[in-house]
């Protein structure tokens, strides 16, 4: 009889694996450029499509840029964003197919539903920490030691980035889970970048119309305030079309693209306003 190799148990394998990639990164860190190793590593795992590695590396890559009271870069903010927003985001689309038809009144469904809840809770937590506790209070404060200079605008471009992300991992909170705790604190960090952006942003600035979509979206969608939702995305559109001579050639098709999502919701709004029955196949559009 051969004797054959015990097979693993997935559960272990999946530990396993992640602490080699805690093992690595610890070893990586010990580079003299560990940024850009961190940056390079990030990068291939979302090649490879590997996101919840990705994110590893991107948080090893705030602690290390922390140390060195720097703020992230443009393109490091970006692969944060990234990461994060895949890990999450299939179990979003998870936990919304288990609200409908068939699924919806099974009961070991509902149980499976919750297992995902968990997840989606786990990871917007994680989020969410390394932002309120990390990133925004250091980029605060290099924006505090740089004021009045061009440096404090970029800070400032920053710090409203992660007052969004903050509004957004708030938002995806509530929609698994009714504490209105999470529905308030989306609301009232999108407000904080809002207000902000509106100091130190144009209104075709990607990053302030997506902050305008996904407020939006969340009055909509979350605090079911369908007229202010409505109100916001109609001025946001239409402060950027009356700025759109001035709009900057890099930012143009990120830029066009939101206004465009700004519009779509707003058709979509609108229809329903006027009575059309609500098809849940059909989204309300937001952005990462």
């Amino acid at each position: 009889r051969t004797n054959q190799p015990a097979r693993r148990h997935p559960q272990t394998s999946m530990l396993a694996s992640a602490t080699k990639i805690d093992d690595l990164i610890s070893k990586a860190s010990k580079e003299q450029d560990f940024a850009q190793t961190a940056v390079f590593m990030a990068k291939a795992a979302e090649s490879s499509e590997r996101y919840d590695e990705m994110c590893k590396w991107v948080v090893a890559l705030v602690n290390a840029r922390l140390a060195e009271k720097k703020d992230l870069t443009e393109e490091q903010r970006n692969l944060l964003s990234v990461g994060y927003k895949h890990v999450v985001g299939y179990r979003r689309s998870s936990y919304r197919c288990f609200q409908h038809g068939e699924h919806k009144e099974n009961d070991l469904i509902k149980s499976y539903k919750e297992v995902v809840k968990g997840e989606v809770m786990k990871i917007c937590m994680e989020v969410l920490d390394v932002l309120q506790k990390k990133l925004i209070p250091n980029v605060q404060e290099l924006a505090k030691a740089a004021e009045g200079s061009e440096t404090e605008s970029k800070h400032q471009e920053s710090c409203i980035f992660y007052l969004k992300m903050v509004g957004d991992y708030y938002r995806y909170l509530a929609e698994v889970d009714s504490e209105a705790e999470n529905a308030k604190n989306a609301e009232k960090y999108y407000v904080q970048g809002s207000d902000l952006a509106e100091k130190f942003l144009p209104s075709t600035h990607p990053i302030r119309l997506g902050l305008s979509l996904n407020l939006s979206v969340c009055y909509y969608e979350i605090l079911k305030n369908q007229k202010k939702a409505c109100e916001l995305a109609k001025k946001a559109f239409d402060q950027a079309i009356a700025q759109l001579d001035a709009l900057d050639e890099n930012s143009y098709k990120d830029s066009t693209l939101i206004m465009q999502l700004l519009r779509d919701n707003l058709n979509l709004w609108t229809s329903r306003t006027e009575g059309e029955e609500e098809d849940e196949d059909v989204r309300v559009k937001d952005i990462e």
